[in-house]
């Protein structure tokens, strides 16, 4: 048993988490999202939202500090809408980094998600509720 670990975080996760280094992206995929077709390395937190998920994986990583925006969500197709409480979620889960997400259009979201190093399927069904992580140096701990 490890400590400070959340107990969300899957041992697979843990070293999918472990082997990122800083600038390496996290995709945080809803329950709709294509995964395995774009994911080089696929996991599953099926009974996650994607922002809780968000949260437990922020515990353990920092946003990249280096780029304006560490934080990518799929843009909603013009004539479609989010959730609301979604972007609120995801706010809530970044706490002082809630200002530096971008919205990016569905398909370059799709080839962004292409070369990130791993994807990990959320159990969340809100529609949008994707989010792009970019992994920053992580201070270490004495």
């Amino acid at each position: 048993m490890l400590k400070g670990v959340p107990a969300v975080i899957s041992p697979e996760l843990l070293k999918i988490l472990a082997e990122m280094g800083h600038g390496d992206e996290l995709v945080i995929a809803d329950a709709h999202f294509p995964s395995h077709t774009f994911g080089k390395r696929v996991t599953h937190a099926d009974a996650l939202s994607s922002t809780d998920m968000l949260k437990a994986v922020l515990k353990l990583i920092e946003p990249d500090q280096y780029v304006k925006n560490p934080v990518v969500m799929m843009e909603p197709v013009p004539g479609d809408s989010a959730d609301p409480g979604l972007l609120a979620d995801c706010r809530a889960a970044l706490g002082k980094d809630a200002d530096r997400i971008e919205f990016i259009e569905r398909f370059a979201f799709y080839e962004r998600a292409k070369e990130a190093f791993a994807v990990v399927v959320s159990g969340e069904t809100r529609v949008y509720g994707n989010i792009i992580l970019k992994k920053g140096v992580t201070p270490v701990c004495d």
